[in-house]
């Protein structure tokens, strides 16, 4: 790694984040090189098949995805999104759910009475990135407060003003408040199940803004899988580096930034390994940020292979990609308190994915009865007991018999996620808290929270701005934070 050249750039870890960020430096001219420790890139968005079923290892399902800036033009790569009938299903205790379409107005005929409001909360952000896109100073394009104000950092001059004041009227409140605002349970649960997703309290000034974000990416394109699996995102980013003259190295562990000869360093990783590479380099007012950065409750993941459909008692979750599994608002947002408490819930908010429904070609070849499914739990952070019992109690909740039709598990706890990746520490897929600190100063309050005050150098995990998911934004951004600084 001692090819220096005036335009060179090394990115540590291949996550999408990384790779999102080493494509935009690519196009721009940089010869870059991507070194990642795994023997496979990907972080997150790495699959495998076992006895002829494809399963993803940790993302599924990618509604902050399909409509990315960050994964714009990989379609020529060969990157496809598929669309079950559902986007998302919220059964309840009575056998009866709730059922979110990408479709603004499917979904709200289904509310009843709430239908208008919900529209009218979600409705102008799932419609603001219709206009042709304009160029920007800094090669970037217009795509809407969406993915130019909402999914950045929030200490800057935002595109769009007066859009982002509406969405932060509803952003800002507290999940269950909002959800309050909503007559009929299926709402409330609906809306409390999305914003569940970012793994926080639902009391917390702020906790709104990822379900409000989700639900107006959602009605804008919907909640695909990648076909081929979540692997296809970052093979796709990859051959869009190799276009650009841009590489990959496997197995190469960087724990020292003296190892680094490159005019421009993104890091994929999280803040305190960032500060194991670069050490006292590093300023004490940006150290102090990254120590006391905190993490968010952790996943407990359980893989299920099964004889057949699941029995679901809503027909709704049959036809779903996606299945929250939490009963009522009031129930999910008592179980997310116990994890931000740190006490594993009897109940905990589970998230299960089907994604063969989209995408058949997971399934065996040619197809069987045999189906799988992904589903993971909300438990507090480092949590080392078995939660497969719990997991499979929810399922079990919801789908009654399903336990006679399993025909192998797989259980993969806070400590296993780590060690298949380092930034997932102590079980946090989604790179820190999530409360309104975390939103706010991710990792650090700045208008350019990818700078790491050590020149040329820059963070892009999901522990920066927007945060986690399958969005590749992180990368995005903190790539053209860093060309930015170049022109000047």
């Amino acid at each position: 790694m001692n090819s220096r050249s005036p335009s060179t750039a090394v990115v540590v870890g291949s996550g999408p984040n990384g790779l999102a960020g080493a494509v935009v430096l690519a196009r721009a001219g940089l010869d870059v090189t991507v070194v990642e420790s795994a023997a496979e890139i990907g972080g997150g968005t790495r699959s495998f098949v076992r006895d002829g079923l494809l399963h993803d290892h940790c993302s599924s399902v990618h509604p902050l995805g399909a409509g990315s800036p960050a994964f714009a033009g990989l379609e020529r790569h060969g990157l496809r999104w598929a669309w079950p009938d559902i986007d998302c299903a919220h059964p309840f205790d009575d056998g009866s759910a709730a059922a979110l379409f990408r479709d603004i107005d499917r979904t709200a005929s289904g509310f009843g009475g709430d239908g208008r409001r919900w529209r009218r909360f979600f409705g102008p952000f799932a419609d603001d990135g219709d206009d042709a896109p304009r160029d920007r100073v800094g090669g970037e394009q217009n795509h809407g407060v969406l993915y130019d104000d909402v999914f950045g950092p929030m200490l800057r001059v935002p595109d769009h003003p007066l859009a982002l004041a509406r969405f932060a009227m509803r952003a800002g409140l507290p999940a269950m408040l909002l959800a309050r605002t909503f007559r009929d349970e299926h709402t409330r649960g609906m809306f409390a199940g999305i914003a569940a997703h970012a793994a926080t309290s639902l009391t917390g000034t702020g906790s709104s803004a990822p379900g409000v974000a989700l639900i107006a990416a959602g009605h804008r394109n919907g909640w695909p899988v990648a076909v081929g699996g979540s692997r296809a995102i970052s093979d796709a980013l990859v051959a869009e580096l190799s276009a650009h003259g841009g590489r990959v190295e496997t197995g190469v562990t960087i724990t020292d930034f003296s190892r680094i000869d490159a005019d421009v360093t993104l890091l994929d990783v999280a803040p305190r390994a960032a500060l194991g590479i670069l050490g006292d380099r590093v300023p004490p007012r940006v150290r102090r940020s990254w120590s006391r950065s905190r993490r968010g409750p952790a996943a407990f993941a359980v893989r299920l292979v099964i004889d057949g459909d699941i029995p679901w008692r809503a027909d709704e979750c049959r036809r779903a990609g996606t299945i929250h599994l939490g009963g009522s608002a009031a129930q999910i947002a008592a179980a997310e308190a116990d994890c931000a408490a740190g006490v594993l819930p009897a109940r905990p908010f589970t998230i299960l994915t089907q994604q063969y429904l989209a995408d058949p070609t997971r399934l065996r070849n040619p197809p069987d009865q045999v189906r799988h499914a992904l589903a993971y739990a909300h438990v507090p952070h480092g949590c080392s007991l078995d939660g497969t019992e719990i997991v499979l109690g929810q399922i079990e909740r919801f789908a009654p018999g399903v336990r006679d039709r399993i025909i192998d598990v797989e259980s993969v706890g806070p400590a296993a996620l780590e060690r298949f990746n380092p930034n997932n520490v102590g079980g946090d897929i989604g790179g820190g808290a999530n409360d309104l600190r975390g939103l706010l100063a991710r990792p650090r309050l700045s208008p350019d929270p990818y700078a790491t005050g050590v020149p040329g150098v820059y963070l892009c995990s999901s522990s920066t701005a927007p945060g986690g998911g399958v969005h590749g934004m992180c990368g995005y951004r903190a790539a053209h934070a860093a060309l930015r600084a170049r022109r000047r």
